[in-house]
């Protein structure tokens, strides 16, 4: 991804109605840099570049950001949320079961896997789907010992 500058990251932020802080603009280029991340990671990624937030201003910065639609949080089975700055596409994920690597899938074009439900009793309104594919990341697929038994793990079979 192509790293945000400063003013890119202020016109983002004031174009979402929130105030152009350094503590987001960090975590807004954190997450141009390693996009999926976790909080966890997040603030160790931030204190390696020298900055020192703590964790209670991490997750309210996290929280803002979200809120206001400028990050999208996902939480794939198993895992922390975590969190990304592409979020005005319906793009799916793909996470490593070996790793816990997240990567991007763009929406399929045409006949797509099941986007739109048979029936939504009591929601009127629907607004999209997160989907979720579950392998091995071409590292994890390649370790000696590697287990591609789909039986002994029920998740990648649903």
């Amino acid at each position: 991804m192509s790293p945000l500058d400063h003013a890119e990251s202020e016109d983002l932020l004031r174009a979402a109605g929130l105030r152009s802080t350094a503590p987001r603009r960090s975590v807004l280029q954190a997450l141009e840099d390693h996009p999926h991340e976790t909080a966890a990671g997040l603030g160790d990624l931030l204190r390696a570049a020298g900055h020192h937030l703590s964790r209670q201003s991490l997750y309210n910065v996290l929280e803002d950001l979200t809120g206001a639609g400028v990050l999208r949080s996902i939480q794939p089975a198993g895992s922390a949320p975590r969190y990304e700055t592409t979020v005005d596409d319906n793009h799916h994920h793909i996470v490593c079961r070996g790793c816990g690597s997240v990567q991007d899938v763009p929406c399929a074009v045409g006949s797509a896997a099941c986007l739109t439900p048979a029936s939504t009793p009591g929601f009127p309104v629907v607004e999209h789907a997160d989907i979720t594919w579950w392998g091995l990341c071409t590292t994890c697929a390649a370790a000696p010992g590697s287990d591609h038994d789909t039986a002994a793990h029920p998740r990648r079979n649903a």
